[in-house]
């Protein structure tokens, strides 16, 4: 069993930057998502450089966060501070029906894809904030772009609702109408992933504990994981952010945790990332 555990928004702030160098170098974490367009990402582009074991990868924000392009270049999609909507279903439907906020946001998105490439590092993967990557027309214009700047794999979260319900079953409407749209959202698009050749894991782990990530349910799932490759993503920061769904200590706890360690040691499972799952696939399909 190969598992990617994956830290997303670094860059976002200090603490989330500084959870992340914890997580990798005293925990489990092998990969992590960078926001360029955040606040504190030239620290982190920096951090990451003095820890080449860690993957990272593109953590694409066209909702909730800044962009890379100031207002008067995307006036469609973004506010006079240069913010996108912080509302995901009105800017879904902004990019899907809106033909100028689409071509906004191809340059936007290519424009995301240079600042990562500005920083130079490797691209491991590609994934999105708040999951939009996954937005038919923001995937269409990813999945190209990602190839081209080097990335392996992309995130396509596919969590487990009947694992996730037996845990935990507060809010199962939600995390059942989750589980449906993601689904439907990944049988439509793996078919563009394939054909440019992106590795993706069997399921991606996170969605139905986001922001509650703890040591114990870490520990509950690694146990329970029955599917040959996953990617299970965390939002550690050294402080609250008081954002619910956002990052958190307990994240960072379970990525530092000696049980967690434990836990994976006793499974036999192989920590890796995406390059590594791309490699993989690709000696297999000779």
């Amino acid at each position: 069993m190969q598992i990617i555990l994956n830290a997303d928004d670094f860059g976002r702030t200090p603490a989330v930057n500084a959870a992340v160098v914890q997580a990798h170098r005293q925990g489990v974490l092998t990969s992590t998502s960078l926001m360029v367009t955040a606040e504190a990402a030239d620290e982190a582009v920096a951090l990451a450089r003095t820890m080449p074991e860690l993957a990272v990868g593109l953590h694409l924000v066209v909702v909730g966060g800044k962009a890379a392009l100031p207002h008067r270049q995307a006036p469609h999609i973004v506010d006079g501070q240069g913010r996108f909507s912080d509302d995901p279903f009105w800017a879904g439907l902004r990019y899907a029906f809106s033909r100028t906020a689409q071509q906004e946001l191809a340059r936007e998105i290519e424009a995301q894809f240079e600042r990562f490439a500005a920083a130079g590092l490797p691209l491991s993967h590609v994934d999105g904030h708040m999951h939009m990557h996954m937005h038919p027309t923001v995937m269409k214009l990813a999945v190209p772009l990602a190839v081209q700047y080097g990335a392996r794999g992309i995130r396509v979260p596919r969590d487990d609702l009947r694992l996730g319900l037996r845990y935990d079953r507060r809010q199962a409407g939600t995390k059942t109408l989750w589980a449906v749209v993601f689904g439907l959202l990944a049988c439509a698009e793996m078919r563009l992933i394939r054909s440019y050749r992106l590795a993706v894991t069997d399921r991606v782990y996170g969605l139905m504990q986001t922001g509650q990530m703890s040591e114990g349910y870490l520990i509950w799932l690694l146990h329970r994981i029955s599917v040959p490759t996953a990617e299970i993503y965390l939002h550690p920061s050294t402080v609250p952010l008081d954002e619910p769904l956002g990052p958190n200590p307990g994240d960072l706890a379970a990525l530092v945790s000696p049980a967690v360690r434990e836990a994976i040691a006793g499974r036999g499972i192989r920590l890796i990332t995406y390059p590594a799952l791309a490699s993989n696939q690709e000696e297999k399909s000779q």
